[in-house]
């Protein structure tokens, strides 16, 4: 299992005004969190800080729980799947370790695009793919670097909401024991995928994080579950008064 991951920050500001609050926030080893919250309440600011996409202001830390560094164990998933039009499914899965000038795991590869269910489509190029399989793709291209940390920054908001329901059943199973941070708009993916729910909100001083409570159940929740449809809706209730 993954360990967990801390991150300790002061006021973070773009632009001179304030987008996230002084924090210190603590994700669980192995576990999916969500966060919620208002566009430019700074989710994705947050996933950028850990990536090490944005430099680190004064006074921030970064903490896994293993006590080694944080550089080079995180994969990344964003809402569009990036693959290259010139390369075919195969060659975008492989992409990270071409890049790196290392061997790709060729019997890797076969077992991801197994999982992803697009066996026989080694060949194809990103442009016969539907929107679906482009999405399964990129999550086998995420797992493909196996890292312990995996940031995911509204990863199936491009699909129809069928192909998005399949899409977390399949990134449940194959997350499993991952230290994952999921950006969502959606308070049902984030309640059928997460073992904790964090909901920023504007502040004076830059977004706070706030605890939301969640159904008894595990993840992979059912969206039958009346818990789960309950949640639902004291969820949305909380976003708008977020907003």
């Amino acid at each position: 299992m993954a360990p967990g991951l801390g991150i300790v920050l002061p006021v973070i500001r773009l632009g001179g005004r304030p987008v996230l609050g002084a924090c210190d926030l603590h994700f669980a080893a192995g576990q999916v969190t969500a966060l919620l919250g208002p566009s430019g309440v700074g989710k994705s600011t947050l996933l950028r800080l850990l990536a090490g996409l944005m430099p680190l202001p004064a006074g921030a830390r970064v903490m896994p729980e293993d006590g080694q560094p944080l550089a080079g164990r995180v994969a990344w998933m964003g809402q569009q799947d990036l693959l290259l039009p010139w390369l075919d499914l195969r060659g975008n899965i492989g992409l990270g370790a071409r890049l790196r000038g290392e061997a790709v795991d060729k019997a890797r590869a076969d077992s991801l695009i197994a999982a992803v269910g697009l066996t026989g489509r080694d060949t194809a190029r990103p442009s016969e793919l539907s929107g679906g399989m482009r999405q399964r793709a990129a999550l086998a291209r995420t797992l493909m670097e196996d890292r312990p940390f995996v940031l995911m920054d509204e990863p199936f908001s491009a699909v129809d909401a069928p192909t998005r329901h399949r899409l977390q059943s399949l990134a449940a199973g194959l997350l499993a024991g991952r230290t994952v941070l999921l950006v969502t708009h959606d308070p049902l993916e984030a309640l059928r995928m997460a073992h904790r729910i964090l909901v920023l909100r504007p502040g004076a001083e830059g977004a706070v994080a706030e605890d939301l409570p969640l159904p008894a159940s595990l993840p992979l929740r059912a969206v039958t579950d009346p818990d789960v449809l309950a949640a639902q809706a004291a969820l949305l209730d909380r976003l708008a008064e977020a907003a």
